[in-house]
């Protein structure tokens, strides 16, 4: 069959409360966002592997804490204000010295007046490696809430949500064979999710065991 012209159509994240699944790889982590005014030092550090819901939580919490919330390399040029920050995929900054300066700014002014302050990253904030030794230190003592890799549960939950942000409706028991057979990751979810979409979309193929199962065993050749 010859593929169709397809077009990338927008992804709507659902990114509400409602919308993230709690699992025991996920619970503790979620209990530290809902307690946020409770954080001992005000600020927390949120990390996980990548696609693992650290962006969807920063999210949750800004809403209930009325928090901006900015990428860390974001910060560069923006004047530092007082009040609830979340700040993302800090680890991307180490060795940015203007990146790492604007957050050890937003970091004090934040904590200084009150605030709270939420990171994200995919290791602990004691291996970030920054160069500026007065942010590494500030960071390195920061609360940690992990998000784990996923069980069976909340990687079918992942997937669904994925589904669902395209617009696409799986057979219900494409799920479980999915989760039997694919890489254990979230970023391996959001990849087939992503390529399936593709593929579907361009020949006019439903999404179904045989479609899934050519696209994986696609993307097995691909990261060979």
């Amino acid at each position: 069959m010859a593929e169709q012209l397809a077009f990338e159509l927008p992804v709507r994240a659902a990114t509400g409360r409602e919308d993230f699944f709690v699992a025991p790889a996920n619970a503790l982590a979620v209990a530290e966002i809902d307690r946020w005014q409770e954080w001992p030092a005000r600020k927390l550090a949120l990390i996980g592997p990548e696609g693992s819901g650290k962006s969807h939580l920063a999210r949750v919490w800004s809403s209930a804490a009325g928090a901006r919330v900015y990428a860390a390399r974001a910060l560069v040029g923006i004047p530092p204000a007082p009040g609830n920050l979340a700040v993302e995929d800090v680890q991307d900054i180490a060795g940015d010295t203007q990146a790492e300066t604007a957050l050890f700014h937003w970091h004090n002014l934040v904590l200084a007046e009150g605030g709270h302050l939420l990171l994200t990253g995919n290791g602990p904030p004691a291996l970030w490696p920054f160069t500026l030794p007065d942010l590494a230190s500030r960071i390195r003592g920061t609360p940690i809430a992990r998000l784990d890799p996923p069980d069976d549960q909340l990687l079918q939950a992942v997937l669904l949500k994925l589904f669902t942000d395209r617009q696409l409706v799986p057979p219900p028991s494409l799920l479980p064979w999915l989760v039997s057979r694919m890489d254990r990751s979230f970023a391996a979810a959001g990849e087939f999710v992503h390529a399936l979409d593709a593929v579907a979309l361009g020949t006019g193929r439903p999404i179904g065991p045989k479609l899934a199962s050519e696209v994986l065993e696609r993307l097995r050749d691909q990261n060979k």
